[in-house]
């Protein structure tokens, strides 16, 4: 790969940058190369992650937009984990269906919804790092997919069932292992690295390198964007530190039932007779040790 242009992280840049309407290319050019699709954005809707707050301590960001036929599209951006993130993805798409339907509306006016997450943790298992979701219906016995009628198709322009329902998308960056495969992995190598070889060709990328080089920020921008980045180490910080007490509490409980275990098979084995020099040799501890116990035991 030839010279590489370091850029602002992505997700601050859906925070701060790339909702300006002079920026929508660069999203455009993203989603664009996700969905295999020329995307045109219409406008930026509200969005509840978007907080504007210097002590905001979410670990996530995202954005909102309708695109030119009218679909809702929901970009996360996700930098830890977090074990019911499945269970919030839905919930964001289906406050979107109901949100986005007006008063008295027929069924017919459900808007397309996309949801797309950019996961920087191992969301799930599995050893890819696109995932696709998509809703069909499978018959139990014949194992065919159930279509739309005709009328269906002509009235709603759509050719199958599934360009209904909600659709997802995970990226698992870290997944990710750095080689290009198509023009959609240029992407998401600067999603994992920050950084675009001057190669790169993907849809929006060219306008990212100059949009998204830390250089052309103002000095404002320039101290919010290390308060971002602090505050993301922060919160690695506090969930590393949670993992290791969690891991540290663990290890005192096994310990602890260890313990428990091995006086009780002491204690059951004198009960029994049994010398302590046996004991000591059936149970691999020393006969220090099972005099302790059973001294102790005598004391209660």
């Amino acid at each position: 790969m030839k010279n590489k242009n370091s850029l602002i992280r992505f997700d601050w840049a859906m925070k701060k940058l790339l909702r300006d309407k002079a920026n929508f290319d660069v999203l455009e050019g993203f989603l664009s190369e996700l969905l295999s699709e020329d995307i045109t954005i219409k406008k930026i809707l509200e969005s509840e992650g978007n907080k504007e707050d210097e002590d905001d301590k979410h670990n996530r960001v995202d954005i909102f937009v309708e695109d030119a036929d009218g679909d809702l599209i929901i970009i996360e951006v996700q930098n830890s984990k977090e074990w019911d993130y499945f269970h919030r993805i839905l919930y964001g798409t289906s406050k979107a269906v109901t949100e986005y339907i007006g008063e008295g509306d027929a069924y017919a006016k459900v808007k397309k919804v996309i949801s797309i997450t950019i996961a920087y943790f191992d969301l799930g298992q599995g050893e890819d790092y696109v995932y696709h979701g998509i809703t069909q219906f499978k018959g139990i016995h014949q194992g065919d997919i159930l279509s739309l009628a005709q009328v269906q198709k002509e009235t709603y322009d759509v050719e199958e069932a599934y360009q209904i329902y909600p659709e997802y998308w995970i990226i698992k960056v870290d997944k990710f292992d750095d080689v290009i495969r198509d023009k959609l992995d240029e992407w998401i190598y600067f999603l994992k690295n920050g950084e675009l070889p001057e190669d790169f060709s993907a849809k929006g990328l060219n306008e990212a390198k100059k949009k998204l080089d830390e250089m052309n920020l103002t000095e404002e921008e320039k101290a919010a964007y290390k308060a971002y980045l602090k505050n993301l180490r922060n919160i690695a910080s506090e969930q590393h530190t949670q993992m290791v007490d969690a891991q540290q509490l663990i290890k005192k409980g096994i310990k602890k039932g260890e313990e428990k275990k091995e006086k009780e098979a002491v204690l059951g084995l004198v009960k029994n007779g049994i010398s302590v020099p046996i004991i000591s040799a059936s149970l691999n501890i020393s006969e220090e040790k099972v005099r302790q116990i059973i001294a102790e035991d005598k004391a209660q």
